[in-house]
């Protein structure tokens, strides 16, 4: 995800500044003046605002030439249409990714056609209203690319080393005096970390690799329930010597359409969240319930709750909370919950983070439901 795509997430989740003493024309002024285009429709999908760079990337000749005219005929594009329409339904940012293609108007005077990738984000407003941000791929896709590619080569570079020296340290453990024992229990630790690290490198390189959010391949019916225990199996042996159990709050028949083994990482996640801030002796408490057409997981701590800090960065790369706060192991490599959000983007859905009115932190993973 590009750094301005997190930009604008931290803006819509995060505190906003009091902006009411400025008017709407100061407003459209800066935004006319940004590197991202700006397109404005109303309810009924016509087109309210088009600003200089998004005229540019649309090829379009002036802004009074498209006012009030549909979108779908200025933008021939049904993928972006549909991502304005699900913003507005669902009260959700959107994005999409698209090749525009812009021909000559007139057959009389040819000209070359003209492809340009481009990427959008959708943000609803108020009364059906919906903004669009416009962004030219190009650049954009080689440096992605780039950096997709330095991450696959370093980590697969990792691989062979970090298991070599896990056998080594094995071999150094079963042969090692007593009094080099905390030593060498340090160095499995810490090479078990740079291993996960490694693992979760490659995953998250493989999900940012995905052509589009919500455009995975063949989608099955996943049962939630099911498969909050399941992942709770592979935290339990790490749960039950702190005394921390799961409760699950769930109706019956609480399916989506997904991708079993990447659901079961995104729960795994959020699971293995709460148990490193969960206090002993207290349950991880797990709540599912359908809200229209989301079905929505939120898996609750009793610890201290997330910080503001915390509730700005946390599903940013590599972002690590207070260790601290952490109880019975150390934090993790801070790339968990950035798996997560990009899991619940490729199945159409999001995660969200806040605290309980009650007390500890809760996490809320919505996926659109099965039916």
């Amino acid at each position: 995800m590009s750094r301005w795509w997190q930009a604008l997430r931290r803006l819509l989740v995060g505190p906003r500044p009091d902006l009411r003493g400025l008017d709407t024309d100061l407003l459209l002024t800066w935004l006319d003046g940004s590197s991202l285009g700006l397109l404005v429709v109303d309810r009924w999908n016509r087109i309210q605002h088009l600003s200089p760079r998004a005229r540019s990337l649309l090829h379009t000749a002036s802004e009074r030439a498209v006012q009030q005219r549909y979108l779908i005929e200025v933008v021939r594009c049904h993928q972006l249409e549909q991502a304005v329409r699900h913003a507005r339904d669902h009260r959700t940012p959107q994005q999409v990714e698209w090749t525009y293609t812009a021909v000559s108007p007139s057959p009389l005077e040819p000209e070359p056609i003209q492809n340009e990738p481009l990427e959008a984000l959708a943000l609803p407003g108020r009364n059906g209203w919906v903004g669009v941000l416009l962004q030219s791929r190009q650049s954009v896709e080689a440096l992605r690319e780039q950096q997709n590619r330095w991450i696959s080569d370093v980590a697969h570079e990792l691989r062979t080393p970090l298991t070599a020296l896990a056998l080594v340290s094995e071999s150094l453990a079963l042969a090692g005096e007593p009094g080099q024992q905390v030593l060498l229990d340090r160095l499995q630790r810490e090479l078990d970390r740079l291993q996960q690290l490694v693992a979760d490198l490659l995953e998250l390189n493989r999900l940012e690799s995905d052509e589009l959010p919500g455009s995975l391949g063949d989608l099955n019916p996943v049962d939630l329930p099911a498969l909050v225990l399941k992942a709770w199996q592979s935290l339990n042996p790490l749960a039950e010597p702190r005394g921390v159990w799961i409760e699950i709050d769930s109706p019956s028949g609480a399916a989506v359409r997904g991708e079993e083994s990447r659901l079961h990482r995104a729960l795994l996640n959020l699971l293995d969240n709460a148990l490193r801030y969960s206090p002993d002796q207290h349950p991880v408490e797990v709540r599912i319930h359908r809200d229209s057409r989301w079905l929505r997981v939120e898996v609750r701590d009793h610890g201290a709750g997330f910080s503001d800090e915390d509730l700005r960065h946390m599903f940013e790369r590599f972002y690590r909370g207070d260790p601290s706060r952490a109880r019975g192991r150390q934090v993790g490599s801070g790339l968990g919950l950035a798996i997560v959000e990009r899991i619940a983007l490729a199945h159409g859905g999001m995660v969200r983070a806040g605290n309980h009115p009650a007390g500890g932190g809760q996490l809320r993973l919505s996926l659109p439901a099965a039916d």
